[in-house]
């Protein structure tokens, strides 16, 4: 399995910033038995590669989520991402999910949206945003969010397949056109000629030769190292024990009575936490004690 990484770099000559994401393993690991259709894990993977790269902006303690949600075909895809860059998700369609538009996948038409939600230690409550899905592909959705928020001109591009996600990222910084009045036009240009393979098969350095050869030729590009991204989705006992508690001894065992067990389902992780008769009994005899 290739590695997952997030690799930040700047035209210096021309106050252009950027970063490319590559995820192998962590995008393997996200998919194990899940059984996505083809349409819905190119989707999802495009998305897990793009919330790396924004979550890699964190500059505190913090976990990123992004949903898109809507009526289509595929009714969520939805990623979370902390500052350590230790990510998980999952998508949720209907059984069968055709090739079709990527808004008419997502229903973007139909009241679809894009929500990002930031939670920080030290708020209240998480920070959330809404936003209409505007742009036909993945890429171009998060470009428009992230021109919105940033207010900054952008580019992004991006792919998937079962192997790997991919995304190329470029913003132009304020003081570009003083620089070279057409240095964003040009990189702009060379980077939309990227093409699927290259973006999922070449790391970082290669993709920005082949992309930008005669621009790093001429002003150079600083490189910085790569920060790695995981998988992360650990089962955690305690907290699902303690929400167990929380429902009262009467009201578990209501739910045994009807069910035999109590099951808790973690969809993000994809985990079944279950619970027999004997395990709530003792849940509740150590609670007393």
């Amino acid at each position: 399995m290739s590695a997952s990484t997030v690799r930040r770099f700047l035209f210096e000559g021309l106050d252009i910033r950027g970063a490319v994401v590559h995820l192998g393993d962590a995008w393997q690991q996200m998919q194990v038995d899940r059984n996505y259709q083809p349409t819905v894990a190119q989707l999802l993977g495009e998305t897990a590669a793009v919330t790396a790269l924004i979550a890699g902006q964190l500059k505190q303690p913090g976990r990123l989520t992004l949903q898109l949600r809507g009526n289509g075909p595929i009714q969520l895809l939805v990623m979370d991402c902390n500052e350590q860059l230790q990510m998980r998700g999952m998508a949720r369609s209907n059984p069968v999910v055709l090739p079709a538009p990527v808004p008419e996948l997502l229903g973007a038409q139909q009241g679809g949206q894009l929500m990002m939600s930031l939670d920080l230690p030290d708020a209240r409550q998480p920070y959330q945003s809404y936003v209409p899905m505007v742009g036909d592909s993945i890429a171009a959705i998060f470009e428009h969010y992230l021109e919105q928020s940033e207010q900054q001109p952008s580019r992004l591009f991006a792919s998937a397949s079962p192997q790997a996600a991919a995304c190329l990222f470029l913003q132009k910084m304020p003081e570009a056109d003083q620089h070279d009045p057409d240095g964003w036009q040009r990189i702009s240009h060379l980077a939309s000629t990227v093409k699927p393979a290259e973006l999922l098969e070449l790391d970082a350095e290669a993709l920005l030769g082949r992309l930008f050869h005669e621009e790093i030729e001429q002003r150079g590009i600083r490189l910085y190292d790569p920060s790695p991204i995981v998988y992360h989705c650990p089962e955690d006992w305690t907290k699902v024990r303690d929400m167990i508690r929380s429902l009262g001894r009467a009201d578990a065992e209501t739910i045994l009575a009807q069910h035999g067990e109590i099951l808790i389902r973690d969809d993000i992780c994809n985990h079944d936490y279950r619970f027999s008769a004997e395990d709530v009994a003792r849940l509740f005899d150590e609670t007393i004690h």
